[in-house]
């Protein structure tokens, strides 16, 4: 088969969840000897005039990566979900490819014109949905003021989110005099922009063949804002582990409770409330290492870097490959995802539990969906570091908890079964067409 993916951006300048679930896709279909192509951008905001394509290989995969300026497109605020450049190089690139399946991570970026594009080519698609980019145009559902929306959405909520953007914080918002005159008069004009957007975006995602959503919670979320439930299945990620050993699920004993963070270093992740909820522990108990990219948000992180000041027990480590993710992960004794936003099937915690390593997560959203309470993980409310400190304070008082909690990880999926479910979908498309 021929398979065209899609998605924002692809390695090896980007490395976030969804780049990485393309490249391993793309990279497992051409171990079993099918063609791919992967379409992505590689600049939003090249200063172009006209938009530009650059094919290459990355690790053996056909990449085509794009270039253009959504600043200098006719609208940029259309154009964010419905790119008819984007359209347009797809077009071309289906054209010359001929493929038998269009599979697209994510939306954001390549917009929904590329579901649109699809069907009017004839090719099956689907959908792997990785966030909430469909429905809201911050991504993870988390207002400019740091609450949660909920289905439905509340267009004047959207409109504020995005006045508030355009000055930059909240705190300008609030003693900039002019604020709420203009909040009224453009509010008028923008409510039209963003219904567009919903139903545009609801209308390209039900073109779909078929979406994969990773979590029963996001599968939840979507049906709820109107896409068709005949069109969405759940199937968990798969991991790869065929080369772990018995002796790399023993973990060596320590004086400390070792702590572990893996991920973006961004506000919405709650590293600072991970960091506020080690202040208040006593030192001498606990080692820490955050591992990340520091240099993704550097006012955030210098933050970060405040909080962690004259402790020794916290290491801000920095970014970490995978292969030494696993060695990292052998050497904790619990992993702390405490993310502010819903989530939705992080890759983190599946790592963990292959490594036999119990989680303390925000019991929020696709998060909470893969942790049971004092069975493999513990949960705490989301952004509350006095909970997740008396939470890791239980670990360390309880000498059994952490056992029991590594007895009670269950199985995980591996990539080779993920690919065994993929591939069927696939073939079923490909005879349909």
């Amino acid at each position: 088969m021929r398979i065209l993916i899609a998605v924002h951006h692809f390695p090896p300048n980007f490395t976030g969840g969804a780049e990485w679930e393309a490249y391993r896709t793309a990279s497992q279909l051409i171990s079993y000897g099918h063609e791919v192509r992967v379409l992505c951008v590689e600049n939003a905001y090249s200063k172009n005039i006209t938009p530009d394509y650059k094919d290459e290989q990355f690790n053996g995969i056909p990449v085509r990566r794009l270039s253009l300026d959504l600043s200098l497109s006719p609208d940029p605020f259309l154009w964010e979900y419905d790119n008819l450049w984007i359209g347009q190089c797809l077009k071309k690139t289906m054209e010359d490819f001929k493929p038998d399946i269009f599979h697209l991570f994510g939306g954001y970026l390549i917009s929904g014109r590329s579901l649109v594009i699809a069907r009017r080519q004839g090719v099956p698609s689907i959908v792997t949905l990785m966030d909430m980019w469909f429905l809201c145009r911050r991504i993870a559902m988390l207002r400019s003021d740091g609450t949660l929306s909920k289905i439905p959405i509340q267009t004047e909520a959207c409109v504020r989110c995005y006045l508030e953007e355009r000055l930059y914080s909240r705190l300008l918002a609030k003693i900039f005099p002019l604020w709420a005159g203009l909040y009224r008069s453009r509010k008028k004009d923008l409510i039209p922009k963003f219904e567009e957007r919903h139903r545009f975006l609801l209308d390209a995602i039900n073109q779909a063949d078929l979406i994969i959503s990773r979590s029963n919670f996001l599968k939840a979320l979507y049906v709820d804002a109107g896409v068709d439930p005949e069109r969405i299945k759940y199937i968990r990620q798969g991991q790869y582990f065929s080369s772990v050993r018995a002796e790399d699920l023993q973990k060596a004993s320590s004086k400390y409770l070792r702590v572990g963070y893996f991920g973006q270093i961004a506000w919405h992740k709650g590293v600072h409330i991970l960091l506020a909820a080690l202040r208040r522990l006593p030192e001498e108990d606990y080692r820490a290492t955050v591992y990340g990219n520091l240099n993704s948000f550097p006012q955030y992180s210098g933050k970060l870097k405040r909080l962690v000041r004259k402790r020794k027990n916290i290491a801000l480590a920095g970014i970490i490959g995978q292969d030494s993710m696993w060695q990292a992960m052998r050497e904790l004794d619990v992993v702390v995802v405490p993310s502010i936003n819903y989530e939705n099937s992080p890759n983190v915690i599946l790592q963990a539990f292959v490594y036999r390593t119990p989680v303390v997560v925000s019991n929020l959203g696709g998060m909470a969906e893969l942790v049971e309470h004092e069975k493999n993980g513990l949960l705490f409310n989301p952004g509350d570091a006095s909970d997740l400190a008396l939470q890791l304070r239980r670990l360390k008082e309880d000498t059994d908890l952490l056992y029991r909690l590594r007895e009670g990880i269950g199985t995980v999926k591996s990539m080779a079964e993920e690919m065994d479910e993929l591939l069927e979908i696939y073939r079923r498309f490909v005879a349909g067409k």
